[in-house]
């Protein structure tokens, strides 16, 4: 009797183990995997205040483009372009941002059962997708894959208004 008690016990923790870790899952997994080498750009954000905020909104105004490409990142203004804290921005967009339609759609269900508002460095990473996807949308020419990166930027959308209705 107590080895079935024994293994009921291991099986429980294993499946508690199991469910634990599947809440705990990154929504960004590559965030933890940079590259780079540099445990600064381990799981980097780029808005750390409101003045990063503003940065941020003013790159986007410049005509930043998140690319699919290895240097994936192009601000036209070469002025904001030098700055320093453009690195994690380049990081984020180059390394942990899904660039492949199967990868996002990865996110987008995810995000589906995500319960809880974003954490201030995945809802971050989820608008810079939501600008990628964006960008992405208005290239693409074939019918039937500009339906799909329609579609997946429609969610991506109702993810962001979602969470920030939920904040």
């Amino acid at each position: 009797m107590t080895r079935w008690w024994a293994l009921l016990t291991v099986v429980y923790l294993s499946i508690l183990q199991a469910a634990t870790q599947h809440h705990r899952r990154a929504l960004y997994p590559s965030a933890y995997r940079i590259k780079r080498g540099t445990y600064s750009l381990v799981n980097p954000t780029f808005q750390r205040s409101k003045d990063d905020a503003n940065l941020l909104f003013e790159i986007l105004l410049a005509g930043m483009q998140i690319q699919g490409e290895q240097r994936s990142l192009l601000i036209p203004d070469e002025e904001l372009a030098s700055l320093r804290s453009i690195e994690k921005l380049e990081v984020i967009c180059e390394d942990i941002l899904p660039k492949k339609l199967s990868d996002i759609r990865r996110l987008m269900a995810d995000l589906a059962q995500h319960q809880r508002p974003l954490n201030w460095q995945d809802f971050e990473r989820t608008v810079l997708t939501l600008v990628y996807a964006s960008q992405t949308l208005a290239n693409v020419t074939n019918k039937h894959q500009r339906k799909v990166w329609t579609d997946t930027l429609v969610q991506l959308f109702q993810v962001v208004q979602r969470d920030l209705r939920a904040s």
